[in-house]
């Protein structure tokens, strides 16, 4: 995500590593500000039911962000979520039949199919402005985050931590900010 760089603001520029110096692709990396405001949905923001699977994998939206949920298999889907962040279930639906859900507290929630199994996906709903998901080179670029401390959070599945979340501090200076972070396991 990028906002405009006003006063203050700076680049940041993370990447992460598994213990093994391997990128991690689709971590999420959160910047908490004092200094931020709440961010805007503006979307539109889709989660596909695609070749039997969730695309993308990982979603970040702002909060009160409304979520599509299209079914683009031949197959019907029974998409739910036991997640405390958000608790749903999209009953029994076929092709090109779509269902949405709006997203209202900030936390990770956990994807699934009633019908298929194999079928898992994340949507992570944020209260800060400041977020990316990790490319397949590991990496994100966050612009416009406010000059000053900040707590730089990463999320994945493969974090061996609570609430698979790993958290840092660090300031951030009006020249920008860059670091790797590495998975220890």
């Amino acid at each position: 995500m990028s906002l405009s760089a006003g006063a203050g603001a700076a680049t940041v520029s993370i990447t992460v590593r598994n213990a093994d110096g391997s990128p991690l692709t689709d971590g999420v990396v959160l910047i908490d500000s004092t200094a931020a405001g709440r961010p805007v949905p503006h979307g539109p923001y889709v989660m596909e039911q695609k070749q039997i699977a969730f695309q993308p994998h990982v979603l970040i939206v702002p909060v009160g962000a409304q979520v599509a949920f299209p079914n683009r298999d031949l197959v019907r889907h029974h998409v739910y979520s036991f997640s405390k962040a958000k608790r749903f279930d999209l009953k029994l639906y076929g092709r090109e039949d779509q269902r949405s859900i709006v997203f209202d507290t900030p936390g990770v929630v956990a994807l699934g199919c009633n019908i298929h199994d194999t079928m898992s996906g994340f949507v992570i709903v944020t209260a800060t402005p400041f977020y990316a998901r990790t490319d397949t080179a590991g990496r994100v670029t966050i612009a416009g985050v406010p000059a000053g401390p900040v707590t730089v959070r990463l999320w994945s599945p493969s974090v061996r931590a609570a609430g698979n979340t790993l958290s840092q501090a660090a300031t951030v200076p009006a020249a920008g900010y860059a670091t790797t972070l590495t998975i220890r396991r």
